[in-house]
């Protein structure tokens, strides 16, 4: 295991710890001064991106106080087995869900239920699908965090750029992804009319099937200019294929696995686009819990909308020393949760808005 994963798995035990041991014994739940029990479901617990959401979305709820908040999500990205475990989590945590999911439509009826059972739910990462009765989510522009990539990439590429440049999704109709995807493409296709796009080809989540995929896509196109994934897994394996093979095509992904951040240390990708998940995981959560206890459960109605980053060879470092804890992390992300906090409607849009 990596060292810094370890660091991470160690946080997040002893976060779970914390936010437990801080919710005293309140009078009942849902009450200002009783103990709320609340919780967040996520894709896959083990990827990083999934991960950072849980640190985040614990790290609210520790300072918020009196909240007994749980964690579920499957080893494995499996949308029917995060729906159990999100079924079986509103079974316990009734006075408050994030859900963050990779397979939108397996939700619907999951999460109308739990609404109908007066349950308030955020959408983290993934807007919700008509007829979930959701109605507030929390999540990045992922179309401009697409577009991001492309000309980061475009500015290593030199003027008017021929070739190909082949774009991987690892869980092709998730609209978070797909997005993404989109904003590559389409950039490329505006400025760079000499690029042919290939794809987006599915990259898979696991890492295993992420890295014989793109193994496949670099032998099928030897030439290209450039391989851009839109997911975690995306990041390392293309830096991975790309020391193994000596390949001097581009290389790039989205999220900080410790990995990742490595492959941009070293300069073997040339960036990585953060969106910022510990930030998104706590801003949701802390959301959530002003609902219920100022707001007597009423959420905002819409899609607000939370920041990412460029991680190059200029800010390297400091993302590294961002990531060696949950506590370094909200101490780098204070000041912009206490920005967005403190004026929420300045970044709340239309919930059709989202993409």
């Amino acid at each position: 295991m990596h060292p810094r994963s370890r660091t991470w798995s160690a946080a997040l035990g002893a976060l779970v710890l914390l936010a437990t041991a801080g919710c005293g014994s309140g009078g009942g739940s849902g009450g200002k001064n009783g103990k709320l029990e609340m919780g967040i479901s996520v894709a896959n617990i083990s990827l990083n991106f999934a991960h950072e959401m849980v640190l985040g979305a614990q790290s609210a709820a520790s300072h918020a106080g009196k909240v007994d908040f749980k964690a579920v999500g499957p080893p494995n990205t499996d949308g029917p087995a995060e729906a159990q475990l999100f079924q079986n989590l509103t079974a316990v945590a009734k006075d408050g869900i994030v859900l963050e999911n990779l397979d939108p439509p397996i939700f619907t009826r999951p999460a109308a239920r739990a609404v109908d059972q007066g349950i308030p739910i955020v959408a983290l990462d993934t807007s919700p699908t008509d007829g979930s009765k959701v109605n507030f989510y929390v999540g990045n522009d992922n179309y401009a965090l697409g577009e991001l990539m492309a000309k980061e990439a475009l500015k290593r590429l030199g003027s008017s750029p021929k070739g190909q440049v082949v774009i991987g999704v690892p869980n092709p109709g998730t609209p978070v992804l797909d997005n993404r995807a989109k904003g590559i493409a389409d950039t490329f296709k505006k400025e760079a009319p000499g690029v042919k796009i290939l794809g987006p080809f599915q990259t898979y989540s696991d890492p295993g099937q992420n890295y014989s995929s793109w193994s496949a896509q670099v032998n099928a196109h030897p030439d290209a200019l450039a391989f851009l994934g839109v997911g975690d897994a995306d990041s390392y394996n293309l830096a991975k294929i790309k020391k193994a093979e000596h390949g001097t095509w581009l290389t790039a992904g989205f999220d900080v696995d410790p990995k990742t951040l490595d492959a941009v240390k070293d300069g073997s990708n040339f960036v990585t686009i953060d969106p910022q998940h510990f930030l998104k995981g706590y801003l949701s959560t802390a959301m959530l819990i002003e609902a219920v206890r100022d707001k007597k459960g009423k959420l905002p109605d819409g899609w607000f909308l939370s920041p990412g980053g460029v991680v190059d060879s200029s800010n390297i470092d400091e993302i590294i020393a961002r990531q060696k804890s949950a506590q370094a992390a909200y101490d780098w992300y204070k000041p912009t949760i206490d920005k967005l906090l403190g004026d929420q409607t300045a970044n709340l849009k239309p919930l059709k808005d989202a993409r």
